[in-house]
């Protein structure tokens, strides 16, 4: 049996080597940090209410109705985002403004394409 000539094209490309160096452990680790901050739906969720903010940034006092959390859980949900570099805190007064760090939202996404 001989297979259509698009299936036997596809399956002999699928294990094609990889000629671009793989990443290394530390930035492994970096980029994993920033996927585990990806991946709770709140998170993403805070990420987009910020992208959506007037000039692209939120006071966490905006931040709490949006999830239905307190504020000690959406700053905590905060300092996460904070911490893998996704975001940038600003203090103003009592209130803390945040901000996405594109740089770091675009370096994530470019750790999974191929080069």
């Amino acid at each position: 049996m001989t297979l259509p000539a698009t299936i036997e094209a596809a399956s002999s490309s699928c294990c094609v080597p990889r000629i671009t160096p793989t990443i290394t452990s530390e930035d492994a680790e970096r980029v994993a940090r920033v996927f585990k901050a990806l991946g709770d739906p709140t998170r993403v969720r805070l990420l987009s209410l910020i992208a959506a903010g007037e000039g692209g940034e939120a006071c966490i006092c905006d931040l709490t109705d949006p999830v239905g959390l307190s504020q000690g859980t959406v700053s905590h949900h905060m300092k996460l985002l904070a911490d893998a570099g996704l975001v940038t805190r600003e203090q103003r007064g009592r209130w803390a403004y945040f901000a996405l760090n594109a740089e770091a939202m675009n370096a994530a996404a470019d750790a999974l394409r191929p080069v």
